[in-house]
C-alpha cells in the first residue's frame, strides 16, 4: 500500500495526515500521540474512527497539525483519519458517516464588532 494523505479542519485547526501500513503508531508534529495529547479523552476522540473499524493496529499515521487549540486539533485529526480510511476502503464510508465522523463541523468564532467588547456583548447602557 502506498501512502494515503488526507486533510481535516475544525475551527482554525488544520490536520494533514499521511497513512501507511504499520503497527498503529500515531506521530503528531514529530511527537507521539500520548506526548502531544496527554488527555485520555482527546486520544479517544482521535482514535474513534480507527476503533470503529477495528484497524487501530493496522496503520501508521504521521500528522502535521497547525492552528487552533487542542480540542479543535483533535477533532480536525479525527476528520482527517476518517477521510483517509474512506480512501483506503470505500465500503467503510457508511459506517463512518452514520457515526458523524465524515461531517466537517463548520462552526467558527464570530468576529468582534467595533464599539462592543465582544462579538455580541455590548457595553452596559446608562440612561443618565
Amino acid at each position: 500500500m502506498e501512502v494515503i494523505n488526507a486533510l481535516g479542519r475544525r475551527k482554525s485547526a488544520i490536520a494533514r495526515i499521511y497513512v501507511s501500513e504499520g503497527t498503529g503508531k500515531i506521530i503528531i508534529n514529530k511527537k507521539d500521540i500520548t506526548e502531544y495529547f496527554p488527555s485520555a479523552i482527546l486520544q479517544y476522540v482521535v482514535k474513534q474512527p480507527l476503533n470503529l473499524l477495528d484497524v487501530a493496529e493496522k496503520y501508521d499515521i504521521k500528522v502535521n497539525l497547525d492552528g487552533g487549540g487542542f480540542t479543535g486539533q483533535s477533532q480536525a485529526l479525527r476528520l482527517a483519519i476518517a477521510r483517509a480510511l474512506v480512501k483506503i476502503n470505500a465500503e467503510d464510508k457508511k459506517k463512518l458517516k452514520d457515526q458523524g465522523f465524515l461531517t466537517r463541523d463548520s462552526r467558527e468564532v464570530e468576529r468582534k464588532k467595533p464599539g462592543q467588547p465582544k462579538a455580541r456583548r455590548r457595553f452596559q447602557f446608562s440612561k443618565r
